[in-house]
């Protein structure tokens, strides 16, 4: 039991807000009088206070008990007989600016349990977002928040926020033994209020740190935590979620519209502002579900300080920005994608953080979530700070945050920003500014341990989801399981496809001749990975310029360009990525700071770039042969990938075996020239289906190309008994099927 009295060392580190364990000394306390009776001692601090009174549920304020003063700081005692039941008392304070009712936030006991703490310093507590951080909450009929916070090295750490005039000698927080771990209950203390924690580190160092694990944060420039409930919300996705669990991602249709939900469209009327969750759930899906993309994916929307990082500088990994509203604005968006048919992704950050001072850097005084050698701890290029996956409670805050998203924003998938600048130890660093692994090597082992239990988790808990990897190196097994020595990802962005491709398709054509290989060398590796081919935000920034007008010629041979171009992703093994505004033409490069360009809509060209890219949505979601065997030979044969001289290749692609379907003749001119009575070889006899031809005028394309549908003749032809000829339109593609007979 606690002892009756205090010693003066004990006195002057409470209202100095030096003691360690506060909770040991402030609050209730059952203690043993001198003779063995047993007496109750309760003890309260609030500075500058002249004097305290105590009353319980069942008196009223003017019949409270008056407290001793034991400091003249505000220190007050009552020792009194146990009353016959316990329960919360309310404290009144005389201040020179009047008088102060509260509850006693050490009253009330610990939520985190040693099982908690067991699970978190191993790094396998998948939910502790349930616990750590602010959480509104009613214990014993007293509505308050509850805060929890890991400051492993930290002297003393307060909840400090408009309620206590941000003074860090108050809401001094208790740490529960010697898990790093501290907790406090503010009764009072209700949704919408600002906090942050003042943290006094190891040198005497003060900290004022927005909450880690905060579910919301102010508009920027202002960054201080908000409590938030993320409880409450009622989804309608039911039907979704059941059908989502029995899915397998790689054998179904993912064209996915990549979206900076910032810039996707702005309100010019109302300050040029961007729209809000609710207004892009309005706007947004139905114009995804018209364009039909199967998955809308979304540029970070973790909370940060900076529009012109895009997001992926986070500051607050567990907080949904409040640019366009609230979580359960964003969870109303996720919500209306699902009822429409439509998943959502989310551009997820676990490679670095940024230095700002409220955020991770530096948290408790020491390098606690980043390495402290720098050649371990440090982007240089980006001026961000790498996290430490070699300790766990840091790893565990990194798998629960994506589960987080999983779990109380039902997201469909991640995609892992950076993943190379993660395995690599000597990523974009020199000679001397990294340090080898205890092989000597230069891969991350900690880091790829991380992402093997981040996989493991997601697929354990959420099957049927996508988790996708931003790795640009030929690092083996990223779309692999862990079991069989893979990262464990479902799906890895192919970066070379994009660089090969794009490169290609920037020549003049008459030169084309010479580099064919650039569109033909991905299908050496196609099949080693689950691969999607990303034409994202990255490739049209920076002076890249816009993907139309990357393409060669004048103004009908980029259209052209573009479509052959699209056709060409849409049917190459492996599922589709594209950036917002490729679909209808952008000119500019895209920015942040700006809507995209949706006046160019006016101009029927534009129209008709985007009428094509609504159709060849349309014809990838309708025919199995072009998604439901990404990643197996078996779905892809080339019919013919040697004629150079007129940049002409052809190739099948075929469903999966349990999927009847016919299979997709694919054929592509990458010339302006016309090509009539080209021929190519067939697997069988038949009547041949025209399916697409990005030559079409509806297009605006040439028309070159009249016939609806060709037979095929007995002629061998690129090694097989039948063929059909037809005439190649001008940087077009045709696509046919065989009639079933």
């Amino acid at each position: 039991m606690a002892s009756i009295r205090l010693s003066k060392e004990e006195k002057e580190q409470i209202v100095s807000a030096k003691h360690p364990a506060p909770r040991s000394i402030l609050g209730f306390h059952e203690v043993l009088r001198s003779d063995g009776r047993k007496a109750w001692v309760i003890r309260a601090l609030e500075l500058k206070a002249d004097a305290a009174m105590l009353f319980w549920e069942d008196q009223k304020a003017a019949d409270a008990t008056l407290m001793k003063q034991i400091h003249p700081d505000g220190l007050f005692e009552i020792v009194m007989d146990p009353r016959p039941h316990l329960y919360p008392y309310k404290l009144k304070f005389s201040m020179p600016e009047g008088e102060i009712i509260r509850y006693d936030p050490f009253y009330f006991l610990s939520h985190i349990s040693g099982f908690d703490c067991h699970l978190f310093a191993e790094g396998n507590h998948h939910q502790i977002y349930r616990k750590m951080g602010a959480h509104p909450v009613e214990i014993e009929g007293v509505a308050g928040t509850r805060f929890a916070v890991w400051a492993p090295n930290a002297k003393r750490v307060s909840v400090v926020g408009p309620f206590n005039d941000w003074n860090g000698n108050k809401n001094s927080m208790h740490p529960i033994d010697t898990t790093g771990i501290w907790e406090l209950f503010i009764p009072e203390i209700l949704e919408g209020t600002l906090y942050k924690y003042e943290i006094n580190g190891p040198n005497e160092d003060l900290h004022l740190k927005s909450d880690p694990y905060g579910f919301q944060m102010e508009t920027r420039p202002a960054n201080a935590s908000v409590v938030t409930s993320l409880d409450g919300y009622e989804w309608n996705d039911q039907t979704w979620m059941e059908q989502r669990n029995q899915q397998k991602p790689t054998q179904l249709p993912v064209s996915v519209y990549e979206v900076h939900l910032g810039s996707w469209k702005r309100v010019p009327e109302d300050n040029d502002r961007s729209l809000t969750y609710r207004e892009a759930a309005d706007e947004l899906i139905p114009y995804v579900k018209d364009m039909q993309y199967t998955h809308i994916e979304l540029m970070p929307l973790a909370e940060h300080p900076l529009d012109a990082s895009w997001g992926y500088q986070v500051t607050g990994y567990f907080a949904a920005t409040s640019r366009f509203g609230t979580p359960k604005d964003l969870m109303y968006f996720i919500d209306r994608c699902h009822q429409e048919g439509i998943g959502v992704i989310l551009d997820w950050v676990p490679g670095h953080f940024p230095k700002d001072a409220n955020g991770l850097a530096y948290f408790d005084g020491t390098h606690l979530y980043e390495h402290a050698d720098w050649r371990k701890g440090e982007h240089k290029e980006w001026g961000t700070l790498v996290f430490n996956y070699g300790r766990n409670e840091v790893r565990n805050f990194l798998i629960a945050n994506a589960l987080f998203w999983y779990d109380y924003y039902h997201i469909d998938g991640i995609r892992v920003d950076a993943v190379a600048s993660m395995l690599y130890l000597d990523y974009n660093r020199k000679d001397g500014e990294w340090i080898a692994n205890q092989y000597g090597g230069n891969e991350n082992l900690e880091a790829i341990d991380f992402m093997r239990s981040l996989s493991e988790a997601i697929f354990h808990y959420y099957p049927g989801t996508l988790s996708i990897a931003e790795e640009s190196t030929a690092w083996s097994g990223v779309s692999h399981p862990p079991y069989v020595g893979g990262l464990g990802f479902n799906f890895k962005w192919n970066m070379g496809w994009m660089n090969d491709t794009l490169r290609y398709m920037s020549l003049d054509p008459i030169y084309r001749k010479y580099e064919q290989n650039l569109l033909t060398f991905s299908l050496i590796y196609a099949f080693s990975e689950n691969f999607i081919l990303s034409l994202s935000h990255d490739e049209v920034v920076h002076g890249k310029r816009s993907l139309l007008d990357k393409m060669p010629g004048d103004f009908w041979q980029k259209r052209a360009n573009f479509r052959l171009y699209m056709a060409f992703q849409t049917t190459h093994p492996g599922k589709q990525l594209n950036f917002m505004g490729s679909e209808f033409g952008q000119w500019k490069e895209w920015s942040e700071a700006a809507s995209l360009e949706w006046h160019l809509l006016e101009y029927e060209e534009h129209r008709q770039i985007q009428d094509f890219c609504r159709e060849l949505n349309r014809l990838y979601r309708s025919h199995p042969a072009l998604y439901s065997n990404d990643f197996d030979w078996s779905g892809f044969e080339w019919i013919d990938l040697h004629d150079h001289e007129n940049s002409v290749i052809s190739y099948l692609r075929k469903s999966a075996v349990d999927v009847p379907a016919p299979s997709i003749i694919c054929v592509f001119n990458f010339t302006p020239v016309p090509r009539k009575n080209y021929s190519v070889g067939v697997p069988d006899a038949g009547e041949y289906v025209k399916l697409l031809d990005s030559d079409d005028p509806r297009f605006g394309g040439s028309g070159f190309n009249q016939a609806l549908e060709v037979f095929s003749d007995s002629t061998t032809c690129q090694g097989r008994s039948h063929r059909i000829v037809v005439d190649l339109p001008p940087l077009g593609c045709l696509l046919f099927y065989r009639k079933e007979q």
